[in-house]
């Protein structure tokens, strides 16, 4: 038993799927079933039990297992002691409430007298990849520059009419639908990609008869030697968004022209950024609010950033107001940007309203893809002013009323991606007409070398003066004083105020 109580308090501690077994022997010494001995609470099995299981038997928890493939595989690893893998364990319940069937990755290893069970699910990663691709109309390919084999996300198979059984499009494929005109951009891609850059284009492909256009950001691994070995890429379909002579067509020409060299990509900045979410110049109407919302590229940045925001009426008339950083710039932190604004609107439209539930979904979606950042998720109600919110290591909202300025008493709450089941508690705060609220990103107070609190003050006062004395339009005013970008980091800004 003092083995069980350290393998107990060990597995406590794992964030991650896992599962001490021990085998139950009969008379004859063969094994007749599994006593769960130790498990963590952190990550639950399908019925959303924990440390509850600990002592029970298998036969009796998951009764659908016994003789079953699974449990042979137990059989087989506790009988020869050489570790088993299941890529994919379908697990079907016909329970009420309970998912139909789940999808795992499951390794096992004989320890201590006992099975040591790793468990991850893998259907609901693959739901959320391709819900975000779908809504984004994105898909990943990566391209091996030894092999030559090409790995594509299910969402490329609809922007390509490509059916996935065949597997993705070969190359010379790629190359010919093509539209002649536009492969000078491809050609100033890759020198851009050969120079050790990040290339972001957009191209024109014939497929299936029309004509459509891909933005594709592309960036380059190389290994210890410094030798390119891997081609990443995202490509979005933006043809919806093409008219005439749309805001793409005019970067295409401009980009035809010439490489893509950084002084091009840093004029662009701007523009890129409002392609994946436009910025509104002027003032725009929310349910009992007023908002606007300002976005201003790095001084000395050349590729976009990871600042992003969300404003939305929703239907049932509450207000969605969000604001995040994504770590990095370039390609990974544009990417992680659209996927957690297109996965927090898919969130909203499904119901979803509780701030700390939004963030736990966005937390577990940067854990699965790998990145970090932070968010702040506020749902105003305009019939009762309250506005309940939760921070994921994110700034405090500003709080101007009356002539006075101060930060919201803030809940705590972890970085995104760096706990993949902590919780983000909530805060509530009750306004009043004509409170101004001012969301932002870290890129409008710190500045590199200095500190953060001349600039809070500064801020403090602009907002202090203009609560105090609002005139005909307070939030271009409010915009007015505190436009001046940071020299080392992109700032974007959410900035409201309650109506009468």
């Amino acid at each position: 038993m003092a083995v069980e109580a350290v393998v107990r308090e060990l597995l406590a501690a794992i964030p991650v799927g896992c599962t001490w077994l021990v085998p139950v022997r009969g008379p004859d010494d063969t094994i007749v079933d599994f006593r769960i001995a130790a498990t963590g609470d952190r990550i639950r099995d399908v019925f959303g039990r924990g440390t509850q299981r600990i002592d029970s038997l298998i036969s009796e928890l998951y009764p659908q297992l016994t003789g079953g493939p699974l449990w042979n595989l137990y059989v087989e690893v506790m009988s020869t002691g050489t570790p088993g893998r299941m890529d994919e364990f379908r697990f079907e319940e016909s329970r009420s409430g309970v998912i139909a069937e789940s999808r795992f990755e499951i390794s096992v290893y004989r320890v201590l007298g006992g099975l040591l069970v790793w468990w991850q699910r893998v259907d609901e990663y693959q739901r959320r990849l391709e819900h975000t691709e779908a809504l984004g109309s994105l898909g990943w390919s990566e391209y091996d520059l030894t092999t030559g084999r090409t790995d594509w996300s299910p969402g490329m198979y609809p922007i390509f009419e490509r059916d996935p059984a065949d597997g993705p499009l070969p190359r010379t494929d790629q190359a010919r639908a093509m539209l002649p005109e536009d492969r000078g951009v491809a050609e100033a891609a890759w020198q851009t990609l050969d120079s050790g850059g990040t290339s972001d284009v957009t191209v024109r492909f014939d497929i299936g008869g029309r004509v459509k256009h891909l933005r594709i950001l592309s960036d380059v691994a190389h290994d210890a030697s410094g030798t390119p070995v891997k081609i990443y890429a995202v490509v979005q379909d933006v043809t919806a968004r093409v008219d005439s002579r749309t805001e793409i067509e005019s970067l295409s020409d401009r980009l035809r022209t010439r490489e893509i060299t950084a002084l091009a990509e840093h004029r662009l900045a701007g523009q890129l950024q409002n392609m994946i979410q436009p910025v509104p110049r002027s003032p725009f109407p929310l349910a009992g609010l007023e908002a606007m919302v300002s976005y201003l590229p790095a001084e000395s940045a050349v590729r976009v950033g990871g600042d992003w925001y969300h404003a939305q009426t929703l239907p049932d008339g509450l207000v969605a107001l969000a604001i995040g950083d994504v770590a990095g710039h370039g390609l990974e932190a544009a990417s992680g940007m659209a996927h957690l604004r297109f996965a927090l609107v898919a969130w909203l439209s499904i119901g979803i309203r509780e701030p700390g539930v939004l963030l736990g979904h966005m937390n577990r979606l940067c854990a699965q893809l790998g990145i970090t950042g932070t968010a702040l998720v506020a749902i105003y109600d305009p019939r009762t002013r309250e506005l309940p919110w939760a921070r994921a290591g994110h700034l405090p909202p500003l709080l101007g009323r009356d002539g006075r300025s101060t930060a919201l008493k803030h809940p705590p709450g972890l970085l995104l991606g760096a706990e993949p089941e902590t919780g983000f508690p909530t805060e509530s705060t009750c306004l009043e007409a004509g409170d101004l609220v001012l969301f932002h990103t870290d890129g409008l107070v710190e500045r590199r070398g200095a500190g953060t609190d001349g600039r809070c003050t500064e801020i403090r006062d602009h907002l202090s003066a203009v609560s105090a004395d609002p005139g005909a339009e307070p939030l271009p005013r409010l915009h007015r004083l505190m436009h001046a970008p940071s020299p080392d980091d992109d700032t974007c800004t959410l900035a409201v105020r309650v109506l009468p």
